[in-house]
């Protein structure tokens, strides 16, 4: 009896281990008001994760906590360090900038961006950091590497008046109509494209200069690129240097995944990510190579993923 409660508990934690992850941190609201909008978003993000199947941690749901800072040291300790599974850091609040320091506010001492990046150091897995706080653009400076999803709600640590894109984000997360590529799944990178759309949309009908300008960075340039720089989930403009521009990496994040996507295994799902890396990398080349090597190149990386994708479908003799 005894050993079996230890194999049901071994299977337990490493079914743990292997499922993506969401630390929704809720940060101090100042008014009941900001209260009441931020409890809402983060249980947005919440139904999603939890429809989903992730595992969830929340951080500043209580309203007497003084400790969210070291609580939430304290969980990116407790998470699986080393999977291939994403974690989700969600952060819903207020920020400020000062002394060339960005920072959330939380109930209790406030996290520094650079505190985030020191605790995220050790986590050797897919990571999207979303910040919808006022003057998080600095986080991407700080947190900006490869295999690391950064979007925040401002492009500079000046934009400092309260953010909307959080509302907006809660929302297209998990939102169909958001669904750019018609893939049966919203990625991150286009439930940013909608919610930006949104919040341009909120100043333009309310006749208001727009305050905030929300940047997404997935390719380690600490640059982060806007949303009206995409036209479906296609870049339209070049990233400065040689890296690729922003958005195919934050196009591989999803809270609630396909029936396709969820028939992926890790390694097939980390194979098909490389293919689209490269179908990508090619297309950029596309005015730099003779167009006979254009075509073949992009007949092999395709024929690549439609195999992929052929071994994950459902075999009629065995009743999957």
């Amino acid at each position: 009896m005894t050993s079996l409660l230890w194999i049901t508990f071994a299977m337990v934690a490493a079914d743990e281990s292997d499922r993506p992850c969401l630390v929704l941190i809720t940060g101090a609201p100042g008014t009941e008001e900001y209260s009441e909008q931020f409890q809402q978003w983060a249980q947005r993000w919440e139904g999603a994760a939890r429809q989903a199947g992730l595992e969830v941690k929340r951080i500043g749901a209580s309203k007497t906590a003084t400790d969210d800072r070291q609580q939430l040291q304290a969980t990116l300790k407790q998470v699986s360090q080393k999977t291939a599974a994403p974690l989700w850091v969600v952060l819903i609040g207020h920020g400020t900038y000062a002394n060339k320091q960005a920072k959330f506010n939380l109930h209790g001492p406030d996290v520094t961006a650079t505190e985030l990046n020191q605790w995220l150091k050790p986590i050797q897995r897919p990571i999207a950091i979303v910040n919808c706080a006022s003057s998080s653009g600095p986080f991407i400076n700080n947190l900006s590497q490869q295999n690391r999803v950064i979007v925040t709600a401002t492009k500079s640590g000046f934009e400092s008046n309260y953010a909307r894109l959080g509302q907006y984000l809660s929302e297209t997360i998990s939102d169909r109509s958001a669904d750019l590529d018609k893939d049966g799944q919203v990625s991150l990178l286009e439930a940013f494209i909608l919610a930006s759309a949104r919040v341009e949309e909120f100043y333009r009908q309310n006749g208001r200069l727009a305050t905030e300008h929300a940047l997404v960075d997935d390719n380690g340039d600490s640059l982060g690129t806007p949303a009206d720089w995409f036209r479906g989930v296609i870049g339209q403009k070049k990233a400065r240097g040689a890296k690729q521009l922003d958005g195919l990496r934050a196009n591989q994040f999803h809270i609630i995944s396909s029936a396709e996507e969820k028939r992926l295994s890790p390694a097939m799902r980390q194979q098909r990510n490389e293919l689209e890396r490269k179908l990508t990398e090619l297309r950029d080349r596309k005015n730099q190579l003779p167009e006979q090597e254009y075509y073949q190149s992009l007949e092999t990386i395709c024929l690549e993923l439609a195999r992929l994708y052929q071994q994950t479908e459902p075999n009629p003799d065995d009743g999957s």
